[in-house]
């Protein structure tokens, strides 16, 4: 009897969630494109936390956050009703994770904005508007101060992090 690992045996849970190209992302990055915003990149892998969608020339950072995973501060979700102890750990890693993603974009002159996935859902348009704001914003306040634009702060506060 021979003793052999599957690799497809190994705990599989959590697979099935992707941390790239999830349906929210794909829906706004299609608007964008439909809206005529191109000349973005994805997943910047230089920049903390690999932002989904990065406007590098305007230094926009964008995360596509989903609503259970990062805890979206509008849903108000409950945690799982079995082995809520590991839930609550894996949630507050999470969302350390990305206020420390935040502090260090912010800290490098980075205009950091995130989108929720319930967002997306409610209305995706209003979010495209936001981002084509929010590049206009930034070219306008670059010219008079050549300094970025900070709108990060908010998302900060709600995770009660202090900058």
């Amino acid at each position: 009897m021979s003793l052999h690992t599957n690799s497809k045996s190994v705990n599989t849970s959590m697979r099935g969630n992707k941390s790239k190209h999830t349906k929210p992302e794909l829906l706004l990055r299609k608007a964008l494109w439909a809206s005529g915003l191109r000349g973005y990149r994805l997943h910047f892998k230089k920049l903390a936390g690999s932002p989904d969608i990065v406007f590098s020339t305007k230094k926009i950072a964008i995360f596509v956050n989903g609503c259970f995973w990062h805890r979206c501060p509008k849903c108000n979700l409950n945690l799982p009703k079995t082995n809520t102890e590991f839930w609550k750990d894996k949630f507050d890693t999470n969302m350390k994770r990305d206020q420390n993603n935040y502090v260090t974009l912010i800290r490098s002159n980075w205009t950091v904005l995130t989108i929720w996935e319930c967002d997306i859902k409610k209305n995706l348009k209003e979010q495209v508007l936001k981002i084509e704001s929010l590049i206009k914003d930034v070219n306008a306040y670059s010219i008079t101060t050549n300094e970025p634009l900070q709108l990060a702060a908010e998302d900060l506060l709600t995770y009660g992090y202090n900058i």
